[in-house]
């Protein structure tokens, strides 16, 4: 089956949350006083390069560093995560947290 065209506004609003979702991990990493250098280095990077890119919105943040990202901003993980999940997947957010169906509403 071939792939879809990317959509141009999609990719764009993609674009968007990214540098936000950056700009939110900035802050959260300056108000726990660390450089990139430092967060780099507690949450186990080689380079702090990555640190750059992410909090630029270039990069994203992968689901199995989330909660070493969380403890070393003294964050909560379940938050730091949904927080995350909103700004990188924000349909399958709303699918799980702002829906009104309930599990036994949907298999019924």
């Amino acid at each position: 089956m071939p792939r879809a065209t990317p959509d141009a506004a999609k990719a764009a609003h993609t674009k968007l949350l990214r540098q936000e979702a950056g700009r939110w991990l900035k802050a959260a990493r300056e108000a726990a006083g660390l450089t990139q250098a430092q967060l780099s280095e507690q949450v186990g990077l080689r380079y702090y390069t990555f640190v750059s890119q992410v909090e630029s919105g270039v990069g994203r943040l992968p689901i199995e560093t989330q909660a070493a990202w969380a403890k070393t901003l003294h964050l909560d993980e379940a938050d730091f995560a949904r927080t995350l999940l909103a700004y990188y997947e924000p349909e399958l957010h709303r699918l799980l947290f702002e829906s009104d169906a309930s599990p036994s509403r949907a298999s019924a």
